[in-house]
């Protein structure tokens, strides 16, 4: 029944409230009275079985206006998702460029920032904005979650695996000074095969703003791959991921990478 409504176009939705509000359209309704007051044809019918259905609940034809324009008033404040591709560039198609969101977001956050990739390449790139914009905001919270693979045929010993992997991170592809919290995924170390990888690709800033990917921190993911993401502006969506990965940390699922 509400997929009716909230489908509608708004200013036809904005006309049948109108309408049941002057008694244009009333109980009991008809398809006829639908098809003058709002103008439509086909769609009368699915918007007649929705009134009846608002009337068999008890919903008056007032209380169903009412209820129609609060319908507007949450539609009208959502934020839409912006869609951010990486790739090749097609005319006359606009769409927000991965790097450039990436770069965007890691500067932006003031109090909180959570980043999270399978992979990264070039982390003196890669990082360079967040090091920087950490050197300058010393109350900001950055916390990494990065995969560590064991790669085929390898025997190392786990421990010795994390820290390699630490010390490569550190003294190689961190830019900063200031060090940000880094977690990895025990289980793509175990010895048999990866029983599960850390393959999440995600920003949340500051539990406001949450963006979803398919790419990598790589210049390939961030400028040449067929890459698609979601950016959401919404502290509900937002303060929900950093949970789960907040909750991943303290159930000890994921696990802290030694900082020297």
């Amino acid at each position: 029944m509400s997929d009716v409504f909230l489908t509608m176009p708004p200013h036809v939705r904005e006309r049948l409230a109108a309408a049941l509000d002057s008694g244009l359209i009333a109980i009991p309704y008809s398809a006829a009275s639908i098809r003058s007051s709002l103008g439509v044809q086909g769609e009368a019918d699915c918007v007649l079985a929705a009134l009846e259905e608002l009337e068999a609940m008890g919903v008056s034809d007032r209380a169903a206006a009412a209820w129609l324009r609060s319908i507007e008033q949450l539609i009208s404040g959502t934020r839409v998702p912006d869609l951010v591709w990486s790739g090749p560039e097609i005319p006359g198609m606009h769409a927000r460029d991965t790097r450039r969101v990436y770069e965007e977001l890691l500067g932006s956050a003031e109090a909180s920032l959570w980043v999270c990739s399978y992979a990264y390449f070039d982390g003196r790139r890669a990082f360079d904005v967040l090091a920087r914009s950490m050197e300058v905001k010393p109350n900001l919270r950055v916390t990494l979650l990065l995969n560590i693979q064991r790669r085929a045929g390898d025997t190392s010993a786990t421990d010795s695996l994390v820290r390699r992997f630490a010390e490569r991170l550190w003294s190689s592809d961190w830019p900063g000074s200031v060090r940000p919290r880094v977690y990895y995924d025990p289980r793509s170390l175990e010895p048999d095969g990866p029983s599960g990888v850390l393959h999440a690709k995600a920003v949340v800033v500051d539990d406001e703003t949450v963006f979803v990917t398919s790419a990598n921190l790589t210049e390939a993911a961030l400028d040449r791959n067929i890459e698609l993401g979601l950016l959401v502006r919404d502290c509900a969506l937002a303060m929900s991921v950093s949970s789960h990965f907040r909750v991943l940390v303290e159930e000890g699922l994921l696990l802290p990478l030694p900082m020297d």
